[in-house]
């Protein structure tokens, strides 16, 4: 498990990296951009977030677990995700489409933030998240021929591994300070959490989906296997690798 100094200089490193190019005339046509609008304005939207309540848990498990540098970590990762949102919105400015102020998604998605202050459910939300923006995002780069666009995706893709990273050693840590019978209700809880999640996040973006070629069977497969490789890397932490979808 990586420290969470590790954690502060990767993401202030990570800031600093510029992968896309604003020169470029963004290039998408009607066809295209007609299934997938909508979602694109509402993960833009969800990516703006401020993140207090989350900021509020860390500062509350930094201090029972003698870690401050924790919060700084994830103050970093908060304004990781909030790049992603400016670009998309900017990508949104370019094309002459709105940036939106609400969507059913979002406002479910930060009601249940503001309920939530566990730093374990937290970190397991996070995870869920971040590997449906996998597919989402993957997903957004197969449906568009534009290359600014496909450029903004391949960014946020790269992110997303280490995100996905960072959760979970965070999840694996929080899971084996637990006794032998909180594990086993956990695990049947991730499981049940992880696909109600998923077929929610699937029903709000599935035009955007299958306009990258995905249908609810690939996508569901594929967020089985993103299910096994997470509880696998919480149950057995050992040479957990940073993968991405490129």
């Amino acid at each position: 498990m990586h420290t969470s100094k590790y954690w502060i200089e990767h993401f202030t490193a990570n800031l600093l990296k510029k992968r896309i190019d604003w020169g470029i005339e963004p290039q998408v046509t009607s066809n295209e951009i007609d299934p997938i609008l909508h979602s694109l304005q509402a993960w833009q939207l969800g990516e703006t977030s401020e993140g207090r309540q989350l900021i509020a848990a860390a500062e509350r498990y930094a201090l029972k677990i003698i870690d401050p540098d924790y919060v700084g970590a994830i103050r970093l990762f908060i304004k990781e995700e909030q790049k992603h949102g400016n670009n998309l919105g900017m990508y949104l400015d370019r094309i002459g489409k709105p940036r939106i102020k609400k969507d059913w998604g979002d406002s479910l998605f930060r009601t249940v933030r503001h309920l939530n202050t566990s730093m374990e459910s937290w970190t397991l939300a996070v995870i869920v998240v971040e590997s449906t923006a996998q597919i989402f995002y993957q997903s957004l780069k197969d449906a568009t021929g534009c290359k600014l666009l496909k450029q903004i995706c391949t960014d946020i893709l790269i992110d997303e591994a280490y995100h996905i990273t960072f959760q979970t050693e965070r999840l694996a840590a929080i899971f084996y300070s637990k006794t032998s019978f909180s594990k086993s209700w956990r695990i049947a809880f991730y499981k049940l959490f992880f696909y109600g999640t998923s077929l929610l996040v699937w029903f709000a973006n599935k035009e955007l989906f299958k306009a990258g070629g995905n249908t609810f069977k690939s996508y569901i497969k594929k967020m089985d296997h993103k299910y096994a490789r997470t509880i696998k890397a919480i149950t057995n932490p050992v040479n957990f690798e940073v993968k991405t979808i490129l």
